[in-house]
């Protein structure tokens, strides 16, 4: 096991799904290297009671990098207002959405991404003295700047690196710089004679400011953000989505849904465009096939029912539906088309070959059985091997439980909604030939 430690900051994009982290004087990350995967979830079971037990005061998220994109804050909801909105309005409206989070049993982790006010030492600097002095504020700044921060006054090229040359006060003077401030030396632009910065203050005055103002559309934007606890984010989005849809927004405010959500939408939305022509070739195929427009709304009524297969595999299972278990639908509706086609072109064939439809619908659902569920059951274990592969569990469970469930749904279905659909009956209005016929009067079968 590795470990590797970052202060101030996120480490660089060395993954690319890997969302850098904004440098914050309060933040500190820990990169965990584990020889299996199996180890992680050792870890994380012994590092999150940890930390609640001795860094209380801390927000301490321990969580796995994703395979593929994915988000770091599952649930967040953005406030936005104007270009110029008042950053403690928007503070206030996002504080009134944490209190709903924190209020949450599903909700853990709620933060914003402005996170918090630091407090500054500001010179009030007194114009009418300064200028005896010839001090100008860029003075005051530089003094101040320099007893501290450093001031950059040249770059060193070493090979291929350019090294940053800073000038600042000794280690000593730096850690009073904050209590002594006063007594740092201003040197004005016009002057080689320094001069206290006492001399050219009223005082100095504590504030507090921001530290991160972000935008989103270039209107000043903040976001609250927080992981779910126990259910999968859809399932904590609709658990606050009444709440935070009641929180009264000023006028010029708006509230816009973000991280998983908008992710999944996105995804969703892109796949519109080539899904539509798809759709409309495959029903032209299908017609064109049968010769006929009853076939394929036999066809495609099937293809619904295998949500109740796909839903029972991702409950048992505990596997979010998402992008991926989407194509995996996507797909799946092929293999149901294919199933009914070779059903359907059954019955044709028993037709022509002199059977009244009735007992060719019948008799093509029994002799096609066998082979349909030989090809459904070939691909499901086919499918097995994906369980274990966290980035396509997902289609593995989709498709597994879906053509299961659907194959035994289209050998029922499909002659049912067949017979339904042409007005079959019995022929001379009798039960089919397999059943038993009726008694006479004799007490022999006829």
């Amino acid at each position: 096991t590795a470990v590797s430690a970052f202060i101030g900051s996120g480490p660089p994009r060395f993954y690319l799904p890997v969302n850098p982290e904004d440098s914050y004087t309060s933040y500190g990350q820990l990169i965990v290297n584990t020889e299996t995967a199996d180890d992680i979830d050792a870890v994380m079971a012994f590092i999150t009671p940890w930390a609640h037990e001795n860094r209380p005061q801390a927000m301490v998220r321990v969580r796995k990098y994703g395979v593929g994109a994915f988000d770091d804050w599952k649930v967040e909801a953005r406030f936005s207002g104007p270009a110029e909105a008042d950053p403690q309005v928007l503070r206030d409206i996002a504080a009134r959405a944490l209190a709903i989070l924190e209020d949450n049993p599903l909700a853990q982790n709620p933060r914003t991404n402005w996170r918090q006010k630091v407090r500054k030492l500001v010179p009030q600097y007194n114009q009418e003295r300064a200028r005896w002095a010839g001090v100008t504020r860029d003075d005051l700044a530089s003094a101040t700047k320099r007893s501290y921060d450093g001031m950059l006054v040249g770059q060193y090229r070493e090979g291929d690196d350019l090294i940053p040359i800073v000038i600042r006060n000794s280690d000593m003077e730096r850690k009073l710089a904050a209590v002594e401030l006063d007594a740092v030396q201003v040197i004005p632009s016009l002057s080689t004679n320094a001069v206290p910065v006492s001399q050219v203050i009223d005082g100095i005055a504590i504030e507090w400011e921001e530290q991160l103002i972000w935008r989103w559309n270039r209107r000043r934007a903040i976001s609250v953000q927080v992981s779910p606890q126990g259910v999968t984010a859809p399932g904590l989005r609709n658990s606050i989505l009444a709440d935070f849809e009641a929180i009264e927004l000023p006028p010029g405010y708006t509230l816009e849904w973000d991280g998983e959500y908008l992710s999944s939408l996105e995804s969703t939305e892109g796949l519109i465009p080539g899904l539509v022509p798809t759709m409309v070739a495959m029903t032209l195929i299908i017609v064109a096939l049968f010769n006929a427009f009853r076939p394929p709304i036999i066809i495609f009524a099937v293809i619904p029912f295998v949500t109740i297969g796909i839903t029972f595999g991702l409950l048992t299972t505990q596997v979010p539906f998402g992008f991926i278990a989407l194509l995996g639908a996507m797909s799946l509706s092929g293999m149901m088309i294919k199933n009914s086609v070779v059903l359907l072109d059954q019955v044709n064939i028993n037709i022509a070959a002199g059977m009244d439809s009735y007992t060719a619908v019948i008799e093509a659902a029994v002799s096609r059985l066998r082979p349909v569920a030989n090809a459904a059951a070939t691909t499901v274990f086919g499918m097995a091997p994906l369980l274990t592969d966290v980035f396509w569990v997902s289609m593995a469970v989709t498709i597994m439980f879906g053509l299961a469930f659907g194959t035994l749904l289209t050998m029922v279905l499909v002659p049912v909604l067949y017979a339904m659909l042409f007005k079959l009956r019995p022929p001379d209005g009798k039960q089919p030939s397999n059943a038993p016929r009726s008694i006479e009067a004799t007490g022999e079968t006829a």
